[in-house]
């Protein structure tokens, strides 16, 4: 009887199998054009233009050095490094401060505050560009790094400080009032306490903002129009508009341009999932 009953219930089990076509239909729609791309950049023009979508006949491999070299990328991409530590650095430890006081210290005025970060959220970008760019030329911060590194930092602070504080509610206030009570100040506890509690979700707030940083586009475009300042993005578009008929140069810029975004999301993609579920608890 305990045979026929397992037998039944296996019957009566959902199959997988319609989950395994769709996932997969996704999966090709995602990683069909990157992959395109790919072998465009390993083709000439005119295999480009007999061959636009299959994998390439004979690989061109002179396309990468090519186009690194005529489109100055190795400048381009150091100032998106910079851009992307300088507001990653900047971003955590400003926002992990401020988290740290709406969460712990309950500073008066915190809920205000708290809304207005909310409400930060949803204003367009360009309601306030014009200003902002005023503002910006009268301190000399148009054609300057620094500029965009803190438009950076603030434009990200209202998600960073949400989520960084919802992973500090979830601490226990328990291992904060041992602390205190060792003699610990309140910057030692975040150092100490906080700190290896909440890593996830400084990596998370970490991963994002300098994957925002590196493909940002707009920003980029208005404030710097220095060619020797440009980011990564902005030097591409200027690429493609010199050499838009050579199709393998522009796709082999391509694949330089997203490679470093690539290996860091799926390097720590786990990291990354695991802290949004675990900071979008106590939002």
């Amino acid at each position: 009887m305990t045979a026929l009953r397992s037998i039944f219930k296996q019957g009566r089990e959902p199959s997988l199998v319609p989950n395994y076509i769709i996932m997969g239909v996704l999966l090709a729609f995602a990683l069909a054009p990157i992959l395109v791309l790919v072998f465009n950049s390993l083709k000439g023009t005119a295999e480009i233009g007999t061959n636009p979508l299959g994998p390439p006949q004979e690989i061109v491999w002179e396309n990468f050095p090519n186009a690194w070299t005529q489109g100055n990328f190795a400048n381009t991409m150091g100032n998106s490094a910079f851009l992307v530590v300088s507001t990653v650095t900047l971003q955590l430890a400003l926002c992990g401060l401020a988290a740290y006081s709406l969460a712990r210290l309950k500073p008066p005025g915190g809920n205000a505050y708290m809304v207005v970060l909310l409400v930060g959220t949803t204003i367009p970008f360009w309601l306030y560009v014009v200003p902002l760019f005023i503002l910006w030329r009268t301190l000399g911060l148009v054609n300057n790094l620094l500029g965009l590194i803190i438009i950076y930092t603030a434009g990200g602070a209202p998600f960073a400080i949400f989520l960084l504080r919802a992973f500090m509610l979830a601490i226990p206030s328990d291992l904060e009032d041992a602390a205190r009570i060792d003699g610990a100040n309140e910057y030692q506890v975040f150092r100490h306490v906080i700190l290896p509690l909440a890593w996830p979700g400084f990596l998370t707030v970490g991963l994002v903002t300098a994957l925002g940083v590196w493909s940002e586009y707009q920003t980029a475009l208005i404030f710097v129009t220095n060619p020797d300042l440009y980011p990564v993005t902005t030097s591409y578009t200027a690429f493609v508009g010199r050499f838009s008929r050579d199709w393998g140069l522009t796709s082999a810029a391509a694949i330089m341009m997203i490679a470093p975004v690539l290996i860091i999301f799926l390097s720590l993609q786990r990291r990354f999932i695991e802290g949004l579920t675990q900071g979008g608890v106590k939002l």
